[in-house]
């Protein structure tokens, strides 16, 4: 029995923050996918950005902002910070009154789990990074413990993600990659570009500091490109002093974060991720969907579902700084092989495309709320 039509579906969306980040990238896209077919959409931040969200939102989605503040705190006051979190995010899914919440990151998944379940709201949450590597400390994992089983589903990007959850606790899942949006589109190839990018925070996750590791490597056998990082974080003056130390002041810039999404994409003739861990890497998807050449660290998880090594780009053991300066060189000194490896890597993301990744979203959202609509008799 299916009960879709009968009205438009209501669903809120919930995030931490709106900035520039891979999950925030993704929350537009279906907060703009379901909103343009009439969904009532809300997408509910914590956090209150002095600036407008960095990603665009159809003009149909309502954005909510709380206004807390992101801070470390105290174990007594981060206890009371989360309990105030709780209720204004009940308050809101009150307000709102949605049929499914749709809860992306760990701590913001706990939160929207308790807010809603007094409320009989079901809520799908999503982790975006490596479970098994990323450390949400021993409160935070208990309480995930806790209400995951509580929750209608959770969506992982990997299926080593899911593993991880399946073995932890009892929840049901789905594994839907990110899609290469279509606003990606392929870059424009400069004769003399000998730029090598890279893009993410600047935290220790993304490897930076291996990254000028492997390039001071590398620096000596191409003289003639740089290495562009786009990216903001607190490691940026660690990674400078790293640089300055290595003596590639003049062959490295740290570019901050670009002024619109994608903008790193026509800048760069070669594509570097160096991160320890990943949860997917949306970065070399749209790298590749664009048909830059990419090398990576082979992380998890993430990387090796998207690169095929040697067809559509290169995998290095991760963490292997010498190998991935061998890596560098060779693609540097061999521009057929650059083309060709962008080719590839095009091709291959066609296995990612927008309109399939979302279709799976909303399958799982469509199959959840006819769910919903039939035991609630609407």
């Amino acid at each position: 029995m299916l009960v879709r039509a009968s009205r438009p579906p209501n669903v809120v969306f919930v995030l931490p923050g709106l900035g520039a980040g891979g999950s925030e990238h993704i929350v537009s896209l279906l907060c703009n996918h379901f909103a343009a077919q009439g969904w009532a959409i809300t997408l509910i931040a914590f956090e209150e950005p002095s600036t407008e969200p960095y990603y665009p939102h159809h003009p149909d989605v309502r954005i909510v902002r709380l206004g807390m503040k992101s801070r470390r705190r105290l174990a007594a006051s981060g206890a009371l910070a989360m309990l105030h979190r709780q209720r204004l995010l009940k308050r809101a899914f009150k307000q709102v009154r949605p049929e499914l919440v749709v809860s992306f990151l760990t701590r913001t998944n706990i939160l929207s789990v308790l807010a809603a379940r007094s409320l009989h709201i079901p809520v799908i949450v999503s982790e975006r990074n490596n479970p098994a590597l990323q450390g949400v400390g021993p409160v935070w994992g208990r309480l995930r413990r806790m209400t995951y089983p509580r929750a209608v589903g959770l969506v992982t990007m990997t299926q080593g993600a899911m593993d991880w959850f399946t073995a932890a606790m009892d929840v049901n899942g789905w594994v839907i990659p990110n899609p290469v949006p279509p606003a990606v589109t392929e870059a424009a190839r400069r004769p003399e570009g000998r730029t090598i990018g890279a893009v993410g925070r600047l935290v220790p996750q993304k490897g930076f500091d291996l990254l000028l590791a492997a390039f001071a490597r590398a620096a000596p056998r191409i003289p003639d490109w740089r290495l562009v990082i786009w990216g903001e974080g607190p490691e940026r003056a660690a990674l400078e002093r790293q640089r300055d130390r290595l003596g590639l002041t003049d062959r490295v810039s740290l570019q901050g974060v670009t002024r619109t999404p994608g903008e790193w994409i026509a800048k760069a003739d070669l594509f570097v991720l160096s991160s320890r861990f990943e949860g997917w890497g949306i970065v070399v998807g749209e790298a590749m969907g664009a048909g830059l050449p990419v090398i990576s660290f082979d992380c998890q998880w993430g990387p090796a579902e998207m690169i095929e090594h040697g067809t559509s780009g290169l995998l290095v053991p991760n963490g292997d700084c010498a190998a991935l300066g061998d890596a560098i060189v060779s693609l540097c000194t061999d521009e057929p092989r650059r083309a060709a490896l962008g080719v590839a890597a095009r091709q291959r993301m066609a296995l990612f495309g927008h309109d399939q990744v979302l279709a799976h979203w909303q399958s799982v959202i469509t199959s959840v709320l006819d769910h919903h609509r039939v035991r609630a008799g609407s």
